[in-house]
């Protein structure tokens, strides 16, 4: 797991986001092939679920054309649609405690008490999950994905103060579950 995402924005061809808004099939598999990883990833860092982060991805690759008419057009789409998705993965896990649900992902595991020896990516991975999603939104933004507070802040909607907190409480939970899991 790296820690800070340090990719260059790709360069796109400047007829891609048209074609998208009006819904050319070759211009969201084009977005499809060129971010689709990336979000992937994040939404499952901050969903914790491989199907969630699936379906979080797949409604916004249906919902594209439509989100696009917002979207202005400034060079900077991936961190837009980083945006989308880490907001679509906090209303889904929103949502899904309103109902009370529980994963395939997590029936019928045992809470981990201590990863191998040197798997030390694993224990962070658990450790992340663990994090309520607020707070693990905020660790994985800051830390994996390499956001600014201001940037977290305008991303989730919340201040530059409640990131900051989030994240100094996110560390400590981190250290914390850690030291039993190293």
């Amino acid at each position: 797991m790296r820690l800070v995402a340090t990719d260059p924005e790709p360069s796109l061809d400047p007829d891609l986001i048209p074609r998208v808004r009006r819904g050319d099939p070759s211009a969201l598999t084009a977005i499809y092939r060129t971010f689709g990883g990336e979000l992937l990833a994040l939404a499952r860092r901050l969903t914790g679920s491989d199907a969630d982060a699936e379906d979080v991805l797949h409604d916004l690759i249906v919902g594209l054309p439509d989100a696009l008419q917002s979207y202005q057009d400034r060079g900077k789409l991936r961190p837009w649609l980083k945006q989308v998705v880490a907001r679509m993965c906090l209303m889904r896990l929103r949502a899904a405690r309103r109902r009370r649900e529980t994963g395939l992902d997590s029936v019928g595991q045992v809470p981990a008490r201590a990863a191998p020896a040197g798997d030390v990516n694993d224990a962070i991975e658990i450790a992340l999950r663990e994090l309520l999603p607020a707070i693990r939104a905020v660790v994985v933004l800051r830390f994996i994905d390499g956001l600014s507070h201001r940037e977290i802040a305008e991303t989730l909607g919340i201040s530059i103060n409640a990131s900051e907190a989030r994240l100094s409480r996110g560390i400590v939970a981190l250290r914390r579950r850690l030291e039993t899991l190293i």
